[in-house]
């Protein structure tokens, strides 16, 4: 069944206890994000209140018990948009209290898909289908959730906090 931005919206005002996101793709194309990334790649300083919404998302769920997970899988040499999430988006997340992890398929591969998606309270998956250029193409709820709970753990055993990974080590 296809999401539309407003079920998806549901599904992140509705969950009780864990939001996990798997995000597999290299380069993402938002277009609210757009300026963000060309003053990113200028050098430019993080701007004040860059990504507010999404920690006051992350702070309100964390103060009402709930987890919020994001797991990247990255590949070197990391493309700018990578970069930017680095150095401008996952500090930020963290901090607001998401937990972010980083899995570095550089050297190794593991039997996941390279599928990204959202799992709400182990219960619900909703796929995120994207174009070649990083550009959504749609979302829609997988119907068999076993397979996401095993590529998630599988992940997350493999993966590091963002805070421990040293790509340069």
């Amino acid at each position: 069944m296809l999401l539309s931005g407003e079920e998806i919206g549901k599904l992140f005002d509705n969950f009780q206890r864990s939001a996990f996101r798997m995000e597999t793709q290299p380069v993402y194309t938002m277009e609210a994000e757009q300026d963000e990334i060309r003053q990113f790649l200028a050098g430019e300083p993080i701007p004040r209140g860059f990504n507010a919404g999404w920690h006051n998302e992350v702070r309100g769920n964390v103060a009402a018990g709930k987890t919020m997970t994001r797991l990247k899988v990255v590949r070197r040499p990391f493309t700018d948009y990578t970069r930017f999430l680095f150095a401008w988006a996952i500090p930020g997340n963290i901090e607001a209290g998401e937990d972010y992890r980083i899995l570095d398929l550089t050297d190794t591969e593991l039997d996941i898909p390279s599928q990204d998606f959202w799992l709400f309270d182990e219960e619900t998956v909703a796929l995120l289908h994207f174009n070649d250029d990083g550009t959504l193409q749609s979302r829609e709820l997988a119907e068999n959730v076993a397979p996401y709970l095993e590529w998630r753990d599988i992940a997350l055993r493999e993966s590091v906090p963002f805070g421990d990974y040293h790509p340069d080590e």
